[in-house]
């Protein structure tokens, strides 16, 4: 986004712009179809910040796309989370408890939404800011390997 560094846009009080996020998500939705297409199976998406707000988002607006998720340092994309489901797809929520650009309970509150929606999540909070640490990708690389043994997975 110009001027940002975002997929999406924000109001003056940092709220997300939900209408705006809603129609950028078709144009990465046919970008991951594409890529689908070229791997040979539904990729699985990691995220952080407003990466992870936008692949929660991925998740919620089209369920049946991604294979699975690590989410760090998210929140939830929307106010009133869709009625969706997700069929049990596996989900990592990694907050940071000292994580000055998140109020306490945003990465636990997308857990609930998306475990309302059936998601198998895994949520850790981490003693760390919002910065991505060690203790992030070591965590992330054991959940992706015994969640999706049958994938390659590289950090």
């Amino acid at each position: 986004m110009p001027g940002g560094h975002a997929f999406f846009r924000r109001h003056a009080d940092r709220r997300i712009d939900e209408e705006d996020l809603a129609a950028r998500t078709p144009v990465l939705r046919d970008f991951i179809r594409g890529m689908e297409r070229d791997i040979g199976a539904r990729p699985v998406v990691v995220g952080f910040s407003n990466g992870a707000i936008m692949a929660a988002a991925m998740l919620m607006s089209h369920p049946d796309l991604l294979a699975g998720a690590v989410l760090l340092r998210p929140l939830s994309p929307f106010a009133a989370p869709p009625p969706v489901d997700l069929g049990g797809v596996p989900v990592l929520v990694l907050d940071g408890a000292q994580d000055e650009r998140r109020a306490a309970g945003d990465g636990a509150l997308l857990a609930g939404d998306l475990r309302g929606m059936r998601a198998a999540v895994t949520h850790e909070v981490l003693p760390v800011g919002h910065a991505i640490t060690a203790q992030d990708t070591s965590m992330a690389k054991v959940w992706l390997q015994e969640t999706f043994p049958d994938r390659d997975v590289t950090f």
